[in-house]
C-alpha cells in the first residue's frame, strides 16, 4: 500500500497507528521493513524523498551515450551549482535524478565534509557500489584490543547467522577463500580475475605470507536461485550501468527486493515525501509513542504512532533526527543523557591511490563490465598492534584493464580510426579503503540559527582527518608501489587526492552500540539504552568502521534487531 499525500488519509489518530514505523527505505530500512512485515507487524515505512518504483522509474536504464544532451556528462552550470554532489563518481546525466543537489538540503560544514545523499524510495541502495564483505572476529574485537572507542557489545559469532540470512536473500557472488580476516559467506558463482590480475595475485602470494588477493564479493546475481526468481529478479548482465537502476534486478536494491517482498505480506504501508521531524517521547509511558512528519509537498505536519520505531535514515540523518527529538526528559536529544549523541563519527579513508602500466599479456582480454574488482583484506594490525605510527589498517582494491586505442602519432584519418578499435596497453589502478579510528572530536550537531526548508535545524559537520589517517595512507602508498613493482608494473604513480571526509559515502557512528549506557547510546540489540522501543540499525549504530564495505553489516544488524524486536513485543517487553 502506498500513501502519496495526506489528502488520501484519515486524520484521526486511530488511522495513524501501526505496529511498527521504519524511518528510511534504503538498504537497512528495507531490511527492517521486510523482517517486521514477514513477522506480521503492520509496518509504516517513511521516506523523505519521492517515490521510485522498480523498473518503471529507471528512465535511463537502457539509454545510449548519444541519447543524452551532453553525452552523459553534466554541464558546467550544474557542476558550479553543485560543488559537493558533483564530486561523486556515480553522478552523471543518467543518474542525476537519484542524487540530492547541494541546495536541496543545506548543512553547515564546520570542517569540510562532502555529504552525498540519495533521497528517494530505495535511498542509496539504487546507487551504492554493491561490495559486500563480512566483518571478521578481529574487527569486532579491535576496540577492546587497542583501547580505541569502546568495546563492541557483540562479536562475530553473534552476527554470523544473520550475515547468512541476508546473503541468501540478497545474492552475493564470491569465492570461498578460507581467510580468517575476511570470513566466507553464502556465495553465488564468483566473477573472475583477468589475466593481469591473476599475475599480480601470484606475485603477491609469492612475496608475502599474510597478503591474499581475491575476487571481490558483490551483491550481483551471477547464478540466481529460486529465492531470487521469487523476488522477480534475474541475472546480472555485466553492463555496469547499475547506478541508473537495474531493470533486471541483477543487483540488490530495496526497490527490487526487500520492499516488494514486504509489500507481498499485505502489512506494508509506504509513505514517500515524508520528512520525519522528530520522534515523540511519552513521558508517562517512558518510551517513544510515534513520530512527527512533514509532508514535503503540502508542508503539512502529521503524527504517526507505533509500538516500535526503527531509525534507518542513513547515518548523519539518523543523528540529526535523534538530536532534534527533544523532550522534557531528553532536552539534548532522545536517549542522550551522556551527551555522546553525534560524537565519534567515523568514515573510510580513500585518499591514497596508485596508477601503473604493464607491458605484456597483449593477447589477453576479458568479458563484459565486471561489477567488482580484486581485493586484498587488511594485513596491518590485524590481531595485534604491529605498526608504530598508526592504529588499525586498510583493505586494498585494484583492477587491471585495457583502454581503447593502440598508440599512434596520428590524430585523424583511416589508420587513426582503425587504431581506436583495438585494445590499448594494460593499466592498473589500486586504491585503499582505510579504517579511521572514532574520535570524540569528530562529531555532528544541530545548528542553533540555521534551518532547512522544513524548519528543522541544519546539521553541522565537524569531522576531519588525523595524523593516524595520513600515516596509514603513506604506508599504503609505499606498500602498494612495492607490490606493483614486484609484479613487474611500470610507471607507478602514487597519489593523495586529499578528498574531504564524506566522499567515501561510508560515514558511521554517532549513535554507537556499546555495553555501558554511560559510554554508548545503543545496546547489543541496537536498542536505545534509555528508550527501549527505538532501534537504530543503519551506519549511525557502528562502534568502529572496520576496513570492509559496511552495507552487508548494516543489513545483518537490521535483520537481527527486527527479529529481536518482534520477540520482545510478544513478551510484552516493549
Amino acid at each position: 500500500m502506498y500513501i502519496n499525500g495526506p489528502g488520501k488519509e484519515h486524520n484521526n489518530q486511530s488511522q495513524h497507528r501501526y505496529d511498527a514505523i521504519v524511518i528510511g527505505s534504503g538498504i537497512s530500512g528495507g531490511w527492517a521493513a521486510k523482517e517486521l512485515c514477514e513477522k506480521g507487524l503492520r509496518t509504516l515505512v517513511l521516506e523523505r524523498g519521492r517515490d521510485v518504483r522498480h523498473i518503471t522509474d529507471y528512465p535511463t536504464a537502457t539509454s545510449n551515450p548519444w541519447d543524452f544532451p551532453h553525452r552523459n556528462r553534466m554541464p558546467l552550470a550544474f557542476d558550479e551549482a553543485n560543488p559537493i554532489a558533483t564530486k561523486c563518481y556515480a553522478l552523471d546525466e543518467a543518474t542525476q535524478q537519484f542524487f540530492v543537489k547541494d541546495a536541496e538540503h543545506p548543512y553547515v560544514q564546520e570542517k569540510p565534509f562532502d555529504w552525498i545523499r540519495g533521497y528517494q524510495v530505495g535511498g542509496k541502495s539504487l546507487i551504492w557500489a554493491r561490495q559486500t564483505q563480512r566483518w571478521s572476529r578481529f574487527d569486532f574485537e579491535a576496540n577492546a584490543r587497542d583501547g580505541a572507542a569502546v568495546d563492541w557489545p557483540i562479536r562475530y559469532n553473534d552476527l554470523a547467522p544473520w550475515y547468512s540470512h541476508v546473503e541468501k536473500f540478497v545474492g552475493i557472488s564470491g569465492n570461498k577463500d578460507g581467510l580468517e580476516t575476511l570470513p566466507d559467506g553464502e556465495f553465488l558463482k564468483p566473477w573472475e580475475l583477468n589475466c593481469l590480475e591473476k599475475h599480480i595475485q601470484k606475485s603477491v602470494a609469492a612475496n608475502y605470507k599474510n597478503r591474499h588477493v581475491i575476487i571481490g564479493r558483490c551483491a550481483h546475481l551471477t547464478d540466481p536461485q529460486p529465492i531470487h526468481y521469487a523476488q522477480g529478479r534475474a541475472g546480472c548482465q555485466a553492463r555496469h550501468l547499475c547506478y541508473r537502476g537495474c531493470p533486471y534486478g541483477g543487483y540488490f536494491s530495496s526497490n527490487s527486493s526487500t520492499l516488494p517482498w514486504a509489500a507481498k505480506t499485505g502489512k506494508l504501508t509506504l509513505r514517500p515525501n515524508s520528512v520525519v521531524h522528530s520522534i515523540i517521547y511519552d513521558e508517562k509511558a517512558g518510551k517513544a509513542s510515534g513520530v512527527r512528519v512533514i509532508d514535503t509537498v503540502t508542508q503539512k505536519a502529521t503524527e504517526y504512532f507505533a509500538k516500535v520505531i526503527f531509525v534507518n535514515a542513513a547515518c548523519l540523518n539518523s543523528n540529526l533526527l535523534l538530536l532534534n527529538s527533544t523532550s522534557r526528559r531528553f532536552p539534548n536529544g532522545l536517549g542522550n543523557d551522556n551527551g555522546l549523541l553525534g560524537r565519534y563519527v567515523a568514515f573510510h579513508n580513500y585518499r591514497g591511490s596508485l596508477n601503473a602500466s604493464y607491458e605484456g599479456f597483449e593477447d589477453g582480454y576479458y568479458y563484459g563490465r565486471r561489477p567488482t574488482t580484486a581485493f586484498m583484506p587488511n594485513f596491518r594490525n590485524v590481531d595485534k598492534q604491529e605498526m608504530s605510527n598508526f592504529q588499525r589498517g586498510y583493505m586494498v582494491a585494484f583492477s587491471a584493464g585495457r583502454g581503447t586505442g593502440q598508440p599512434t602519432t596520428e590524430t585523424f584519418g583511416a589508420h587513426f580510426k582503425e587504431s581506436l578499435t583495438q585494445p590499448g596497453p594494460w593499466h592498473v589502478y589500486m586504491m585503499m579503503q582505510g579504517e579511521t579510528v572514532p574520535r570524540y572530536e569528530n562529531h555532528v550537531r544541530l545548528s542553533t540559527d540555521q534551518k532547512d526548508p522544513w524548519g528543522i535545524p541544519q546539521l553541522v559537520t565537524s569531522v576531519g582527518y588525523t595524523d593516524n589517517d595520513v600515516n596509514m595512507m603513506e604506508d599504503f602508498l609505499t606498500q602498494g608501489a612495492e607490490m606493483l613493482d614486484k609484479a613487474g608494473c611500470k610507471n607507478i604513480r602514487p597519489s593523495d587526492d586529499k578528498r574531504n571526509p564524506g566522499l567515501d559515502i561510508h560515514e558511521m557512528g554517532g549513535v554507537r552500540m556499546g555495553r555501558d549506557p554511560k559510554t554508548s547510546l545503543l545496546n547489543a540489540h541496537n536498542q536505545l539504552h534509555l528508550c527501549k522501543n527505538v532501534f537504530v540499525t543503519d551506519g549511525a549504530s557502528m562502534t568502529s568502521t572496520g576496513s570492509q564495505n559496511p552495507s552487508i553489516t548494516f543489513m545483518a544488524l537490521a535483520a537481527r534487531a527486527a527479529n529481536f524486536a518482534v520477540d520482545e513485543l510478544k513478551r510484552k517487553n516493549l
